[in-house]
């Protein structure tokens, strides 16, 4: 199926090529390649006005997830679906936050925007943060995720997730 990448701003030079070579491994090797995964990319104003609209926190994020299917248990994806239901949902990200977040940091923009979109793709197959017991498994299927991604593209990403991060 497919991948749409929408980029509604301007703040920061992006490279949709590089984002979907990316996102299209993480789908590889998670094996979702066959549901629709949407990604936008928008500047912290958006994002804020996103994440105050849905999550009451006024605030710039680098990541909001609105998975299509809201009950699906971690890692498990939906079953018997005909092809109007194979849509995994949208990942917003707020590449002008997560640039700021890259300043001064030894990781780049690009390794970054993937670390982030790894996390938007776990949110959107059902894992959570919320508690510490989620956070750790969140964590660790981060992990697993992008050591095969380091494997098949020979980057050395590692998870960004902090304990409780919104």
């Amino acid at each position: 199926m497919s991948l749409l990448i929408r980029n509604l701003q301007s703040a920061v030079p992006l490279s949709r090529a590089c984002l979907r070579r990316d996102t299209e491994v993480l789908r590889r090797i998670l094996g979702i390649q066959r549901f629709d995964l949407g990604l936008v990319c928008v500047d912290n104003r958006r994002i804020q006005r996103i994440n105050r609209t849905y999550r009451s926190a006024d605030k710039p994020t680098d990541v909001l997830s609105f998975p299509f299917y809201e009950d699906l248990q971690d890692g498990k994806l939906p079953s018997n679906l005909t092809n109007d239901d194979l849509n995994l949902g949208d990942i917003f990200l707020g590449v002008e936050l997560i640039m700021q977040q890259c300043n001064g940091s030894p990781v780049d923009f690009q390794s970054t925007i993937t670390i982030v979109t790894t996390h938007g793709i776990c949110h959107l197959l059902g894992y959570k943060h919320d508690t510490e017991e989620e956070w750790i498994k969140m964590f660790q299927k981060e992990h697993h995720i992008l050591k095969e991604f380091n494997r098949l593209t020979g980057s050395q990403l590692e998870p960004l997730t902090k304990r409780y991060i919104s």
